[in-house]
């Protein structure tokens, strides 16, 4: 928790410290009151003292009590401020902290539990510090000074003060030391609950197709009935805490009278003085007593709090202290332009057993277009995320325009690239949003969205839209079909304008005709630019300058797609699964 708070602000900082001198001046008038009181106490036994004397302490009672509640709304007030602004902070840093992380990191967390940690961990934070600032410097404070100001009346009603307050202080420790592991138990099995939620809802057409509603229940009231029960214990150790702290209180306020009649009837009646001045003594001390396990019942109101707050805070820090394992270079040009090289890449994904590439090697010069085909796994995605530098290669160059792409800043590669990932994403807001998503050094007008709108071949169900490229989109996409949602996904990478698109088996929701369509628009258009395709389909490819064969991550074939129907087996074997007999005869005889 101390770690988390490090990161407070100036602003949050000077608001806590104005907050610490309002809380003192508080303190100060609540622990007057029970000076006026024996004052008072002894106006009335005195005789010979006038009525204006007892106003006056009356009044000013009243006052020490306005003043006091003026400055708890002041502190609130702060409190809250500061509470607001610090987790403000730090959302936005663990925002920002979670975009800059990759692939592994994403993995190594989760996706749930990463949405968990931005939002129920830091309100969890939030609470203890907008309850927690007053109670943790208002409750000692006043314990102690309330202690000092009580130790010179009698030491018999101190010492079992003192035996009061370490019962106490003993009994929250045990309470608070049971209960904080099973806290961490909570987050974790919130984390679970956010998974399984997230999972049903992303998936609910298909939980519905299968009528795997039942079973999707009893997978969530699973994790829910764990939760509820280690919440329970929680809850019913805590519960003991209350009651615990009413007990001392009465209990020390009946043991302070008790002794304290018995130290006024060992006073000789003739001792009058001395009389009232115990009877003043023993009033007063019991409201100083009774502020020492107020303040301690104060604390109890956080402590029931601070365990799910410092396990919070930890699984803050966990994710803000993790450093990113791609990092970034310093270069913003190539030594080329438009090329790709991998140089003996071979790559494993981290905890994996084996190689997902092994020994991959091939050059495209600008302008070309590589094709990259294969069966299922057999590494075609993993082979352009690494152009991308989702991950970094295990051994082995990746470079783009002749530079090591480990050496690029973020902004100057990705500017180079125009990226289709596998599943089409699109993001809310309106169909030029999308088109225009991120940042590039292309220019996001108008001009340049028609013109990868009519690329994209999105142009003809664009226009039917209610407000065309202002039509909104919903999360995900889903006012929109497959092939639709793919298409504009093309378009936004088109916007860019960068030196090499890369389609990530871009074009398997696309009709036969709209992909022929999109590809000669390519071809035409975009002569100069450097494509690399990843498709399932011969058709898309067969015209490629160069079709790379995987199988099993390793290069089974390269060269153009008649060189392949006569050398390779593994490119064979797809063509005939796809090609009718007629077609493939006179691929066949073209080939001879």
């Amino acid at each position: 928790m101390l770690k988390l708070l490090k990161r407070m602000r100036k602003r949050e900082i000077l608001m806590c410290l104005v907050c610490s001198a309002l809380l003192l001046g508080q303190i100060y008038f609540d622990l007057k009151l029970p000076d006026y009181m024996s004052e008072l106490t002894v106006l009335i036994q005195t005789p010979g003292n006038s009525m204006s004397q007892v106003w006056i302490t009356g009044l000013n009672m009243l006052l020490c009590t306005l003043a006091s509640a003026l400055l708890c709304i002041a502190c609130g007030y702060l409190s809250a401020r500061a509470a607001a602004g610090f987790t403000y902070g730090v959302r936005e840093d663990l925002f920002g902290h979670i975009s800059a992380l990759g692939q592994e990191e994403m993995l190594g967390f989760s996706v749930p539990s990463l949405i968990t940690r931005t939002t129920n961990d830091i309100t969890q934070v939030q609470m203890v510090i907008a309850m927690g600032l007053q109670a943790l410097i208002k409750s000692p404070v006043m314990a102690v000074w309330a202690v000092i100001k009580i130790l010179g009346k009698s030491w018999e009603l101190s010492v079992i003060t003192a035996g009061f307050v370490v019962v106490l202080c003993l009994s929250v420790f045990l309470i608070v030391s049971s209960v904080l592991p099973r806290f961490r138990i909570v987050q974790k099995l919130t984390d679970k609950m956010n998974r399984i939620a997230r999972e049903n809802l992303t998936g609910i057409n298909v939980v519905h197709a299968f009528n795997a509603e039942s079973y999707q229940n009893s997978k969530f009231d699973e994790t829910n009935k764990f939760m509820q029960k280690t919440q329970l214990k929680n809850q019913r150790t805590f519960a003991a805490m209350q009651p615990l702290m009413g007990l001392g209180m009465n209990a020390l306020s009946l043991c302070i009278f008790w002794v304290g009649a018995a130290l006024l009837e060992a006073i000789p009646v003739s001792d009058a003085a001395g009389r009232l001045t115990m009877f003043s003594n023993v009033v007063v001390f019991s409201t100083y007593a009774t502020h020492v396990v107020m303040s301690f019942m104060m604390l109890v109101m956080i402590f029931m709090l601070l365990p799910a707050a410092q396990v919070s805070a930890e699984r803050i820090n966990q994710v803000l202290d993790t450093r990113p394992h791609i990092v970034e270079g310093n270069v913003s040009e190539g030594k080329e332009h438009g090329t790709v090289e991998f140089k003996n890449v071979t790559f494993r994904y981290p905890g994996a057993a084996d190689d997902d590439l092994k020994d991959i090697s091939f050059r495209v010069e600008k302008g070309q277009t590589l094709a990259v085909i294969g069966a299922t796994g057999s590494g075609k995605t993993t082979l352009v995320s690494l152009i991308a530098r989702f991950y970094d290669a295990t051994s082995g160059e990746v470079l783009i325009d002749g530079v090591n792409i480990k050496d690029y800043s973020f902004d100057a590669l990705y500017n180079k690239l125009g990226y289709v990932t596998q599943k089409a994403v699109l993001f809310s807001g309106s169909v030029k949003d999308n088109i225009t998503f991120g940042e590039s050094s292309a220019p996001a007008g108008d001009e340049a969205v028609d013109k990868a709108v009519k690329l994209s071949q999105s142009q003809e169900f664009i226009s039917k839209l209610e407000g065309g490229t202002e039509h909104y989109i919903a999360q995900g996409g889903r006012n929109v079909s497959g092939g639709q949602k793919q298409r504009l996904s093309i378009a936004r990478a088109l916007a860019r304008n960068a030196e090499i698109l890369v389609f990530d088996d871009s074009f398997s929701a696309l009709d036969y005709r709209t992909d022929a369509a999109l590809r000669s628009g390519l071809n035409s258009q975009l002569r100069d630019t450097t494509k690399i395709i990843v498709a399932q389909r011969i058709s898309t490819i067969r015209n490629a300058d160069t079709i790379l064969v995987l199988d099993e991550g390793q290069i089974a074939g390269s060269g153009t797609h008649k060189e392949l129907l006569k050398n390779c087996d593994v490119y064979r074997e797809i063509a005939m699964s796809q090609l009718s007999e007629d077609e493939l005869s006179a691929e066949k005889e073209a080939v001879l």
